[in-house]
């Protein structure tokens, strides 16, 4: 778990990171090393799951070697799946990373969302909706990584 103390706000307790996967995590379907090297120190302190619509196919044989668990997704209806999913692990222990049409329902349910505008873009909604936009899938993770990040961007 992750306990973070946000001052003059409140304390996040996050037991699960969900993730979008292609435009968050990957860029064409490939993830990078680093992205995996960061996604793989995150497991070791939340359960992390992975919801996809895999675009590409290549979603769990880019992570194969990662302890994470892979959901597939609606390729029409996703963003619904993915607000289910968080909603049923306790969207108060959820934080989640996403950038598409289809996470904009996950960010404005989970405890913590993030917004990544990488290479491929983001959906404005899901800027608009999330706590925290971040230019790359590493600036995200590290902000879980490294929680004083989290503590100077979300204090009053």
């Amino acid at each position: 778990m992750l306990e973070v103390e946000i001052p003059g706000e409140t304390t996040l307790n996050l037991k699960y990171l969900v993730l979008d996967y292609n435009g968050t995590l990957a860029e064409d379907g490939k993830c990078s090393k680093k992205v995996k090297e960061l996604v793989k120190k995150l497991s070791e302190k939340m359960e992390v799951f992975i919801l996809t619509a895999d675009t590409y196919g290549t979603a769990s044989e880019e992570l194969k070697d990662i302890p994470v668990k892979f959901y597939k997704v609606d390729p029409i209806d996703g963003g619904e799946d993915k607000k289910n999913f968080v909603e049923k692990l306790g969207a108060e222990f959820v934080a989640c990373i996403g950038n598409g049409k289809n996470d904009v329902k996950m960010i404005k349910t989970a405890r913590l969302s993030i917004a990544v505008i990488g290479r491929e873009g983001a959906y404005r909604e899901s800027i608009i909706n999330a706590q925290i936009v971040v230019f790359s899938p590493e600036d995200a993770l590290n902000l879980l990584l490294n929680p004083k990040r989290l503590i100077a961007t979300l204090r009053k």
